[in-house]
């Protein structure tokens, strides 16, 4: 789970990215995080994972308060950024394998899991390669790979299916409603509606640093007063802001 409480975040001259907003995201379902570009999405998640610091407010995650406990929270959470590019000169297997020495995984148990993952997102043959040759949606599978190395609880995904391929996208998708029904926590980002219409139990709009809606696409269509797809609700929502 993942409580954000009256969260704040000021930029330069007193430029709010995220201002005081509060979200609740549940153990079991998959929440999506909406919103033009510069609205605030990624800012928010950098908060919850620890890479900025909280002006105001607290995040807490399963319910270790990420200021405060700041390794505690980070040992159940996995977090695809939304860039890739890390790491260029290793070799894919030596990345997985970093990824697994930080989280303190077992050489059996990363054995087991690099296969697992290699397999679905097809990249064995790759993994004795740098990752500085790999295509912009290879470097995003690796990614999520070291990510997902440790099992961990709680997923949050910043524009994870950008740049893959349609089979990887799916067994993502996939894999992102097995975890949900296993009790377990994601939140992603994504500015491809039509997956958050398909994939999440609930969403969130953002605009301009503020919440605009939280809640089911039904009960954003009720908000909106408009039967139309995500998309048209989306744009009028935001457009009106």
């Amino acid at each position: 789970m993942i409580q954000i409480s009256n969260v704040t975040k000021v930029y330069g001259n007193d430029i709010k990215a995220v201002d005081d907003i509060t979200l609740s995201i549940k153990d079991g379902e998959i929440f999506g995080f909406l919103g033009p570009n510069g609205a605030g999405k990624t800012t928010t998640i950098k908060m919850i994972t620890g890479i900025l610091p909280i002006d105001e407010g607290t995040i807490v995650i399963n319910d270790l308060d990420i200021a405060k406990k700041p390794i505690e929270a980070k040992r159940v959470m996995g977090y695809v950024s939304d860039n890739p590019n890390i790491f260029e000169r290793l070799k894919g297997i030596e990345y997985l394998n970093f990824m697994a020495d930080i989280y303190q995984v077992s050489k059996e148990q990363r054995k087991t899991k690099i296969e697992e993952l290699g397999e679905q997102f097809e990249m064995i043959q790759a993994l004795d390669d740098k990752i500085q040759s790999y295509s912009h949606g290879m470097r995003q599978k690796i990614v999520v790979m070291g990510v997902l190395l440790h099992n961990p609880d709680v997923w949050i995904l910043d524009e994870p299916l950008t740049g893959l391929d349609p089979k990887s996208s799916f067994v993502l998708k996939e894999m992102m409603k097995k975890h949900a029904k296993n009790n377990k926590t994601v939140m992603f980002s994504t500015h491809v509606l039509e997956v958050a219409e398909k994939v999440c139990d609930r969403i969130a709009v953002i605009n301009n640093g503020k919440i605009l809606f939280v809640g089911t696409l039904e009960e954003m269509k009720k908000q909106v007063s408009l039967e139309s797809s995500l998309e048209k609700m989306f744009l009028e929502m935001t457009e009106n802001e």
